[in-house]
């Protein structure tokens, strides 16, 4: 089965420092990957290479057998791999709507003339897509009045709004309070089990990682060093060394 994301020695180099060293990487349809790594370890290194934002240094990268190492961002995207960002990429000035209006037109092309936003949607598929996260009670706030786990949820429906067949989330938890992490994470896996969306996120929080994911990679200075299950990658001496600092 041709893998929906696959690197071949994938390399990238910050004059003498090594972020990502020569890595054969696969992800299939309908896994739920969770990386996990400490700071500097080169997960969100990775995922920006991976997503066009970085160029390797050598290497290919390739969706759905397409070879996309030379693409942008944008054209990845349009092939299915979304993304959410660490810090939520909003429209603060904007409403929730019309966060997911602007995500949409986008991915028609671009704004035509003489319509506004809301006229050049399908009203009904933003509605939808806010009842998946739980914000269409706040479609009309302004995205500057949600606290920090509702942007989060706002940056993944924006995500969402383009039907990818992969999300890519950076640290969907982070900064988020303890006691709301797990309505978010539920949230997120609700809407990507509906839409039938493959998930790949860098987290920290282990009982989220064990909660979630169905297999995990542990990186350590710019390799992988362990994937497998949560519990046998959980368990590798030298993920429990390196990565979660138990002796």
């Amino acid at each position: 089965m041709t893998a929906l994301v696959r690197t071949e020695k994938l390399s990238l180099s910050f004059g003498g420092v090594v972020a990502a060293d020569a890595i054969d990487f696969e992800l299939h349809a309908g896994e739920r990957l969770a990386v996990i790594g400490a700071n500097g370890a080169g997960k969100t290194t990775f995922i920006n290479i991976v997503t066009g934002f970085l160029k390797p240094t050598s290497g290919r990268i390739y969706v759905e057998g397409k070879d996309v190492t030379a693409l942008d961002p944008r054209r990845i995207v349009r092939l299915g791999v979304g993304r959410s960002f660490q810090l939520p990429q909003l429209f603060l000035e904007h409403t929730v709507r019309q966060c997911l209006e602007i995500a949409l037109i986008g991915k028609g092309g671009g704004l035509g003339f003489f319509k506004s936003l809301s006229q050049q949607v399908d009203r009904k598929e933003i509605d939808h897509t806010l009842d998946l996260v739980g914000l269409r009670e706040r479609a009309e706030e302004p995205c500057a009045s949600l606290p920090e786990g509702q942007r989060k949820l706002l940056d993944v429906a924006m995500a969402l709004a383009l039907r990818p067949k992969l999300l890519i989330m950076d640290e969907p938890t982070s900064g988020v309070a303890s006691e709301d992490k797990l309505d978010l994470m539920n949230a997120v896996m609700r809407a990507l089990e509906e839409q039938k969306v493959t998930s790949w996120f860098v987290e920290h929080d282990v009982d989220i990682v064990t909660r979630y994911a169905t297999r995990v990679a542990a990186w350590i200075s710019g390799r992988i060093a362990a994937d497998g299950t949560p519990q046998s990658v959980l368990a590798d001496e030298a993920v429990r060394r390196e990565v979660l600092g138990i002796a």
